[in-house]
């Protein structure tokens, strides 16, 4: 198994303060944790212009919303990645996804969106789902409002983000919004008890920091009701169609447990006639995005995401 030596260079650090699995914390400490490690391994805040905190409603409620702007995006009509931040269903939130969000506004010269959608276990599933596709409406219904170019879009997310980016995607597809492109990062796809079948899931099962421990209180957590798995809007690679959905940029680490399932859904893509780009990193293990204080392939990808989006979203109108 090639593990990248900044990978290695980083799990030798926190092991020299070992400290309780995330497993085994309450919800509210693993929650606070996660926020805390992505400070301080997500590198330095890079300033932007505007900075906005509002809400979109949702089924439950005011869905908390925050708006990047840098500079040289225009204030009215600006392409925009809506950005759904990843933690199992269960952690993260605008806060614990700043740092990322704000390289990918940067980069990508762009207006990016995050989404805080409820959490498990207080909300299991599809309490999230319901969220995110709520969400994605009302940014298209109030594009002028918050000054953002409803045919200029984008979705993209991480890990379970990845996921629901998947479903904003379909439900774009359906709902008639024409989305540009959608940004799969590592994505959980497929939430099936078959699913631990995939070679990568058993492979780097013990690899931090998405343990097979780890996944299975996820799991848990999310799904108390393990038929919900057969739902695409838990797994999308159960989806009856992905014909018409937007062009895809699937990024995967050679070392995740989620690995097969971001090829999978991939293969899936493809054979539906959607355009996919595909950049697997050879030696990142899951949650790398969050990592670019420490890890020179969290720029790489970074990159390749602005990429993606200024070709899609700012130099095509």
């Amino acid at each position: 198994m090639y593990i990248d030596p900044e990978v290695k260079n980083l799990f030798a650090k926190i092991n020299e303060q070992p400290a309780p699995s995330m497993d085994q914390l309450s919800v509210a400490d693993a929650r606070q944790r996660y926020c805390d490690q992505s400070a301080v391994l997500g590198g330095p805040v890079v300033a932007i212009n505007q900075v906005a905190d509002f809400a979109a409603e949702g089924p439950a409620g005011a869905i908390p919303l925050r708006l990047y702007r840098p500079d040289g995006v225009p204030e009215d009509a600006a392409p925009a990645l809506i950005y759904i931040h990843g933690g199992g269903w269960v952690i993260g939130s605008i806060e614990s996804h700043d740092r990322v969000c704000r390289q990918i506004a940067h980069r990508a010269s762009c207006a990016v969106i995050s989404v805080e959608y409820r959490l498990a276990p207080e909300h299991p599933a599809p309490a999230a789902a319901e969220d995110v596709i709520s969400a994605l409406i009302w940014i298209v219904d109030h594009a002028t409002e918050i000054g953002v170019d409803a045919g200029r879009l984008a979705v993209g997310g991480d890990s379970a983000g990845g996921s629901l980016t998947a479903v904003a995607a379909l439900a774009a597809r359906d709902a008639g919004i024409p989305l540009r492109c959608q940004i799969l990062i590592y994505p959980a796809t497929d939430n099936r008890d078959s699913a631990w079948s995939y070679p990568s899931r058993i492979a780097y099962a013990e690899v931090p920091p998405l343990t097979r421990p780890i996944m299975e209180y996820f799991r848990e957590s999310f799904l108390p009701d393990k038929t919900a798995a057969q739902d695409w809007r838990v797994s999308p690679l159960v989806v009856e169609s992905v014909e018409n959905v937007a062009t895809a940029l699937v990024i995967t680490g050679s070392c995740d447990v989620l690995h097969d399932e971001g090829v999978l859904y991939a293969d899936r893509l493809e054979k539906a006639g959607v355009a996919v780009i595909r950049r697997n990193f050879p030696g990142m293990v899951h949650g790398f995005i969050e990592m670019a204080g420490v890890l020179t392939a969290t720029h790489l990808a970074l990159d390749t995401i602005a990429f993606v989006l200024r070709e899609q979203l700012v130099q095509s109108k």
